[in-house]
């Protein structure tokens, strides 16, 4: 049985590094087709953001202008600064340029292929902020880290540095996705009742920083080997909103069946069902 639902949910696709601008287009129009004949209605869909590499960002923006589809485009992460001597790096500023709104902020590759940092993440945290940008904080244990009990510790560390001295109003505007490292692209998932568990955690320490009502409207995304035959499960879940999809998000039919699960729960919540 679900329970009453309140947040909005949110079902976010990080493409990685996979597809053109052609087949990001593509991807877009099929899905928008899709959306067209879905069967729940509008008022239940979850949120759906979709975070294409850096070259396909504004084509991918142009195509959900043209669809008219209620899909949101996202980056995959940014630099902290204005501006400046970063080769390779793109701004906040760059981000709004092309009218983008979403960003994902120290996912797990990038903790650990690129030296991204708790404070790295806290910085990029507050500059998407200071920018509009809806920032979707990535926090989870390494494999390591929970076979030695750690977890919990982690979580703490990560979320109350990344979260540290963001005010309440931009609290509830942030989204943070817990991605246990040892699940992402293993074809592990880790329990549904223990990834709610480590939501509920992440939510009280929000709770800390903030306040109980703030924490109650923040949106925690679940990620890590997310696919349609596991969703639904998770999204019976008190503290899961949605899902921080990889694999699954790069295929539209599978990242449509995401979708429609999460107007379903949504659907039976709003009308008191069981389901």
């Amino acid at each position: 049985m679900t329970q009453a639902h309140h947040r909005k949910r949110l079902i976010a696709g990080n493409w990685k590094m996979f597809k053109t601008p052609s087949e990001t287009e593509a991807f877009i129009r099929a899905l928008s087709e899709k959306l067209h004949g879905m069967a729940q209605p509008l008022s239940t869909w979850p949120e759906i953001l979709v975070c294409p590499p850096f070259i396909s960002l504004k084509l991918a923006w142009d195509t959900v202008d043209d669809t008219g589809k209620p899909i949101l485009i996202g980056a995959q992460t940014m630099d902290s600064h204005e501006d400046g001597a970063f080769t390779g790096e793109i701004s906040p500023k760059m981000l709004r340029s092309v009218c983008i709104r979403n960003v994902l902020v120290g996912h797990s590759e990038r903790r650990q292929y690129f030296n991204e940092t708790d404070e790295t993440v806290s910085a990029k945290t507050r500059a998407a902020l200071a920018n509009d940008i809806r920032p979707i904080v990535c926090v989870g244990e390494t494999l390591a880290e929970r076979e030695a009990g750690q977890t919990d510790t982690v979580l703490t560390r990560q979320v109350n540095t990344a979260l540290n001295g963001v005010s309440a109003e931009e609290m509830a505007f942030l989204v943070v996705a817990y991605e246990p490292v040892w699940a992402i692209g293993t074809g592990k998932v880790c329990d549904a009742a223990e990834a709610n568990r480590v939501c509920h955690l992440i939510r009280t320490l929000i709770a800390g920083l903030t306040n109980s009502p703030t924490a109650d409207q923040v949106r925690i995304l679940y990620g890590g080997s997310v696919k349609p035959e596991n969703f639904p499960e998770l999204l019976t879940q008190s503290d899961i909103d949605g899902g921080l999809v990889g694999g699954a998000s790069l295929d539209v039919d599978s990242f449509y069946q995401l979708i429609s699960q999460a107007a379903y729960f949504s659907e039976g919540a709003i009308h008191g069902c069981r389901i």
